[in-house]
């Protein structure tokens, strides 16, 4: 068994900034991390253009310098990887989290590695490795898929995209360039405001032209092996199908919160983990919620840009809380 003092679980963005908000406090700090450094921009389609500018995108006071106004993902992965080198970020990657227990005041953390035990802990897992499900029969079948990597495989196919926000949009952007004959169900009237503005032109142009198939107001009830239906203005209708992306958003692991003992509270405003808006920590004594989950299902309120601050305001939560010796 390790002990650490303080141990970060997720090393995307967030997660690595908190660690070198603690390490810069000289707070003995371990980052675990399922897959890689940022595993989940690496899992990010392999064309995907950020929102953000890379000076929000940066961390760590190290600067995020790229010829266009938005990066790439290829160019974030490198940028982030050089974050970890240049300050030295202890990483243990491709090590899950199995359990987390709180024992004596302190949580034992098992892996599929190891077991350590630290005193402080911070999550910092984002939302993006579980996606929201989709409730229509057939929603099981191999075709149907939640993440959108390239496009080259789906040429000449008929491809159906259930969404209508940037992941949505991106893929059918990408899906018909390579060829394939695209439809896109929406269940919204218009175009949500949150579509990437230097996107949407080409895609309505698409639409207009007949290359993209945009239907507003459509519901997808049945997903069939060679066809889908949907239902739009109370009429049901019936098109050929190959491959269906369901980019229809995605969640934090409030199963693994849970398990931690974190409370998930669920009101008008959505469902997210119960912590304290100040410091960011939870019901948890001593744990710590860092990144995207903070927003739980409203991933629209907390990104890399505002995200990466909450490591320095742990740091100083748990600071402070040093000088409160720990009983055995």
């Amino acid at each position: 068994m390790q002990t650490v003092e303080s141990i970060i679980i997720g090393g995307g963005p967030c997660g690595l900034s908190a660690a070198i908000e603690q390490k810069r406090k000289g707070i003995e700090t371990l980052v675990i991390e399922k897959g890689n450094v940022v595993n989940a921009i690496y899992n990010y389609p392999t064309h995907q253009t950020f929102f953000s500018s890379s000076d929000k995108l940066s961390i760590g006071d190290i600067p995020f310098i790229v010829e266009d106004s938005k990066p790439h993902r290829n160019q974030a992965l490198v940028y982030y990887r050089e974050v970890v080198k240049h300050h030295q970020l202890r990483i243990n990657a491709f090590e899950e989290v199995l359990t987390v227990k709180k024992i004596n005041n302190r949580f034992t953390i098992t892996t599929t590695k190891d077991v350590y035990q630290c005193r402080f802990l911070t999550v910092a897992t984002g939302y993006y490795g579980h996606h929201n499900t989709l409730e229509v029969e057939g929603a099981e079948l191999s075709k149907v898929k939640h993440y959108f990597k390239e496009a080259h495989p789906y040429f000449d196919q008929n491809v159906v995209i259930i969404g209508g926000k940037n992941s949505a949009v991106d893929a059918a952007l990408e899906l018909e360039k390579a060829g394939a004959n695209v439809t896109v169900l929406y269940r919204g009237e218009a175009y949500p405001q949150a579509i990437k503005p230097w996107i949407l032109p080409n895609f309505e142009s698409l639409v207009r032209n007949e290359k993209i198939n945009m239907h507003f107001n459509a519901e997808v009830i049945k997903i069939n092996e060679n066809s889908i239906e949907y239902k739009q203005d109370d009429q049901i209708f019936e098109i050929p199908n190959d491959y269906v992306f369901a980019m229809i958003g995605y969640h934090p692991d409030y199963d693994f919160l849970e398990s931690i003992g974190i409370e998930i509270n669920t009101n008008e405003f959505g469902t997210a983990p119960v912590h304290n808006k100040e410091t960011y920590e939870t019901n948890v004594e001593n744990c710590y919620i860092a990144g995207v989950i903070a927003a739980g299902n409203d991933a629209n309120t907390i990104f890399i840009e505002n995200g990466k601050y909450h490591g320095g305001i742990i740091t100083q939560s748990i600071l402070t809380k040093k000088q409160t010796p720990l009983e055995s």
